[in-house]
């Protein structure tokens, strides 16, 4: 009997799977804490609880992680330097906090527009190079020739700097967007690399003989090797997992899902069986890319975003922290601290000044350290300490963005009142320690209008609604999403009314059907397994690759006929139309069956489609203008 493995490490738990390879049937599952910053240890922790009878056997490990759409979420990517090239429109609030436009690009037939202004990219990168891991290029119409990409990349790799560009991620129009993928990716590069080696040794240290997979954000299964150079593909894996999960683990094709993870809770859909995809490509805290994404529904807010109250105002997120009731457990004395913690004035809270709110160190090594954040840094020890209990003992003014600079380099962690909190305090759920959740609760209501009862209930409430809000923005796509909240906050005569299954995924989703349902009229589910959903949908996934080539006519200065194709190979020229299509049909399915084959699918296995869409001057039978194919195939793991 043959087994497969699929593990989920989201940004609070890791929770591994073990699924029948001869009928689908989940056999063991567990779950455990994602260590941070460093996951091998809640990887180790997972698969430990799992039946040692199957772990010899299983032939097949695919994992999904939320990391790397969490990482963005909170805006705690490496530092990466942004090239783009060429007459670029860069929005007045470019998020990107290094980036420069250099002279260069292509036209759309991929003749050069202007010559590469190289030295002012090497200026750009003496300038940052000290405070950047990275680099992202992207250049006008690079997905016509990419080589003024591919000059950059090679400087910048002589150099000794790690390079991305964006049309090795995107074919798609829209250079400034690649630019922003490719800029993600580079954010990311560090962390999935970090995610997976770590999978792969603990496979091999545990002698088991299996293939290693990755989840990706439209659903489908990659090979290992592409999932280290693409990680900005896995941005939505874990929320792409739980709707294949869910679809596995209800029975059902056609299903609306929400999953609710620590930092974000998802909402996306099935329809006989095909999630839809972005047509623009994902859009991940605020960011456009052009990853082929399945369309969700994202806030940041989860079982794990950290509730805080400034001006009597109960705020949730965006950004996640450790549980009180999780901390108690995980630090031994912490509940003392965090009943005798000093108390700050109504006026100095915000988000980082909290009677809830504590720091302690992620075990990381500090280097390149500004005086002040090594000031603080020393500070911060293995026991939690509040930037309150700090400034106590130093008796100086210490600024919370210090904080965050400290947070965003991952040498320290938060700790803080939760949505899980409350709902130990309301009884709903009793993982941990209920007593660190009531003290908290209490703490927080000396700044609240509510007894620490009702604050709960107004968490969980809130919490309720941002599902529902998730769920109708996404079916009503084309609604303003503030239209749609004033239905679901009203308490008149109407609600929103859901004509197929909700099906909920995610730890203690079952604690908010009963609000969720006073909300929406719906029939809502939480299957078997549901809080392994994740971990489900990751080795249930097929494999699926798409690779477009498009024909174009084209004439050269003296008027001579050429036929241009451009591939992810990049651009090749042809004498003649039937010459070119007879390429691209047969480079089409090579790309797929390689692809295939390197992601460890069975060959045999592999279905691939062509369709072919001509743009012609006349329908007189001339030789199209410009034909686009596309070829999408689709593999199923090795048995």
């Amino acid at each position: 009997m043959q087994y497969s493995m699929g593990i989920d490490a989201g940004g609070t738990y890791t929770d591994s799977i073990i699924i029948r390879d001869s009928d689908g049937k989940v056999m063991d599952s567990n779950k455990a804490l994602t260590t941070y910053p460093d996951l091998l240890a809640g990887i180790k922790n997972s698969i430990d609880g799992l039946d040692e009878q199957y772990l010899k056997d299983v032939k097949m490990v695919s994992v999904s992680t939320t990391l790397a759409t969490n990482t963005i979420l909170e805006k705690n990517g490496y530092p990466v330097g942004l090239i783009l090239v060429g007459d670029y429109e860069v929005p007045e609030r470019m998020q990107a906090e290094y980036y420069t436009v250099v002279k260069g690009g292509h036209d759309h037939h991929g003749a050069e527009l202007t010559s590469l202004d190289m030295e002012a990219v090497e200026a750009f990168v003496n300038k940052v190079k000290d405070r950047v891991s990275a680099f992202a290029v992207s250049s006008y119409f690079s997905i016509r020739n990419p080589a003024h990409e591919l000059a950059i990349k090679a400087r910048l790799k002589e150099l000794g700097f790690s390079v991305v560009c964006g049309h090795e991620l995107s074919l798609d129009l829209g250079a400034y967007e690649r630019g922003i993928t490719a800029y993600l990716n580079a954010q990311l590069i560090p962390i999935a690399s970090q995610f997976i080696l770590s999978i792969r040794e603990e496979i091999r240290r545990r002698g088991m003989d299996a293939r290693l997979l990755m989840l990706k954000c439209d659903g489908s299964v990659v090979g290992i090797n592409e999932a280290l150079e693409k990680p900005i593909e896995s941005i939505f894996s874990g929320p792409a997992a739980s709707l294949v999960g869910a679809s596995h683990l209800s029975g059902l094709e056609t299903c609306a899902v929400i999953d609710v993870g620590g930092t974000s809770t998802d909402v996306s859909m099935l329809e006989n069986g095909l999630p839809e995809l972005c047509s623009e490509g994902a859009v991940v805290g605020g960011w456009q890319t052009k990853v082929k994404a399945i369309r969700m529904e994202t806030s940041a807010m989860g079982g794990d975003s950290h509730v805080w109250v400034k001006n009597m105002k109960i705020n949730i997120g965006p950004r996640r922290v450790i549980p009180l009731c999780v901390a108690a457990v995980k630090y031994p004395g912490f509940l003392e601290i965090l009943k005798k913690g000093r108390i700050p004035g109504t006026m100095h809270l915000e988000e980082n000044i909290q009677p809830t709110k504590f720091f302690i160190r992620t075990g990381l090594e500090a280097s390149n350290l500004g005086s002040y954040e090594k000031e603080l840094f020393d500070r911060i020890g293995d026991t939690p300490a509040s930037l309150n209990d700090i400034f106590w003992e130093t008796q100086k003014t210490l600024s919370p963005g210090l904080l965050d600079s400290l947070l965003r380099k991952r040498l320290i962690q938060a700790i803080g009142f939760t949505p899980t909190d409350a709902l130990h305090v309301l009884g709903d759920y009793r993982g941990w320690n209920t007593e660190a959740s009531v003290a908290g609760a209490k703490l927080l209501e000396r700044y609240t209008h509510k007894d620490y009862i009702e604050l709960c209930k107004s968490i969980k409430k809130d919490v309720a609604k941002n599902m529902a809000l998730n769920l109708m923005s996404f079916v009503l796509k084309d609604v303003p999403s503030q239209e749609i909240e004033k239905i679901i906050v009203s308490d008149r005569f109407a609600q929103f009314k859901m004509k197929i299954p909700v099906v909920l995924i995610g730890g203690p989703v079952v604690a908010y059907t009963e609000e969720l349902n006073r909300i929406l009229d719906a029939d809502i589910i939480v299957p078997e397994y549901s809080d392994a959903g994740n971990a489900v949908g990751a080795v249930v996934g097929k494999g699926i690759k798409r690779v477009e080539i498009l024909i174009k006519s084209a004439y050269t200065k003296d008027k001579k006929r050429l036929v241009l194709l451009f591939s992810p190979q990049g651009r090749e020229t042809f004498g003649s139309y039937p010459e070119a299509l007879e390429y691209a049909e047969s480079l089409g399915r090579r790309l797929v069956m390689e692809y295939m084959t390197e992601a460890g699918l069975d060959k045999g296995r592999v279905q691939i489609e062509m369709s072919k869409k001509d743009i012609a001057l006349s329908e007189a039978g001339t030789m199209p203008v410009e034909s686009k194919l596309v070829f999408v195939g689709i593999g199923m793991p090795k048995v």
